[in-house]
């Protein structure tokens, strides 16, 4: 297959729909939201569901809908708009749904301000919201590993119906690199 010079959000976004996700579920906020709206466009011209939500909350508990219906299911977001998924994503956990969640982390903590810090780490890590549950983090260092991780991602999750995030730094989200693309499979059954 061929390299193409590609956004990381735009990869991801991509590489999810090659995996064969079924339905999408979000609210923009930067700096992941050319994910949502590279999904916008690709999800209906593939006859998949996409909704835009009215907010985070609406967002995960729309996922949680759709895993209880055994569909492959994402949403994404970044750090404030995570903390606001918290009790969705305990809910999700807590009945061993499968669903993928793309954390597009800000430079600093999850307000945003200029210093780094470790917050979206220590909350994914550590089973946020109502915690007694660990989710599989992947964590890619480049544009290519997110999207052969993201790839393989839905089959780790249904094989141990958990809740899958995929932690991807901002600048990874924003910058470009040359990626080869899998393809495109069958959706799921």
């Amino acid at each position: 297959m061929a390299l193409e010079l590609i956004k990381g959000n735009t990869a991801v976004a991509e590489a999810a729909l090659r995996a064969g996700l079924e339905a999408y579920f979000g609210y923009p906020i930067t700096p992941q939201t050319e994910l949502l709206e590279h999904l916008s466009a690709r999800m209906p011209e593939l006859n998949r569901a996409f909704v835009q939500a009215e907010s985070e909350l609406g967002a995960i508990n729309m996922v949680y809908g759709a895993a209880c219906t055994g569909k492959r299911v994402m949403s994404s977001s970044s750090s404030p708009g995570v903390s606001l998924m918290m009790e969705g994503i305990s809910y999700i956990a807590g009945t061993e749904l499968p669903a993928v969640i793309v954390d597009v982390v800000r430079g600093g903590p999850g307000l945003g301000n200029i210093a780094p810090a470790q917050g979206d780490y220590n909350q994914i890590v550590h089973g946020g919201g109502h915690g007694d549950y660990h989710p599989i983090v992947l964590a890619p260092a480049s544009v290519q590993e997110a999207v052969d991780l993201l790839y393989g991602f839905f089959d780790i999750i249904e094989k141990y119906r958990a809740i899958g995030i995929l932690l991807v730094d901002g600048s990874l989200g924003q910058m470009m690199e040359p990626v080869e693309m899998p393809p495109m499979i069958p959706l799921h059954k």
